[in-house]
């Protein structure tokens, strides 16, 4: 019997997350002023992002819903793992 692949990015708790552009990648690190280096990380082989083809030093965004702010943003530097 084929095991069925199962979409995860579907799944109701799994925020939706985005390769971010070069650009908005300066403008992140500019406006928090910080370094690449020293944003939290996100894995390449995190099952939420393997669709997204990143590379290592990518910049991805992840938008929560939250039950006081409406949705919250929050920035993961990719790396290798």
């Amino acid at each position: 019997m084929a095991k069925k692949k199962i979409d995860i990015t579907k799944h109701v708790l799994v925020p939706k997350h985005e390769k971010v552009s070069e650009k908005e990648k300066a403008e992140v690190l500019e406006k928090f002023s910080v370094l690449a280096a020293d944003m939290p990380r996100i894995r390449k082989k995190d099952p939420a992002i393997k669709h997204l083809s990143c590379k290592t030093g990518d910049m991805i965004r992840i938008d929560r819903a939250s039950p006081t702010a409406g949705e919250t943003v929050f920035y993961r530097v990719v790396v290798n793992g």
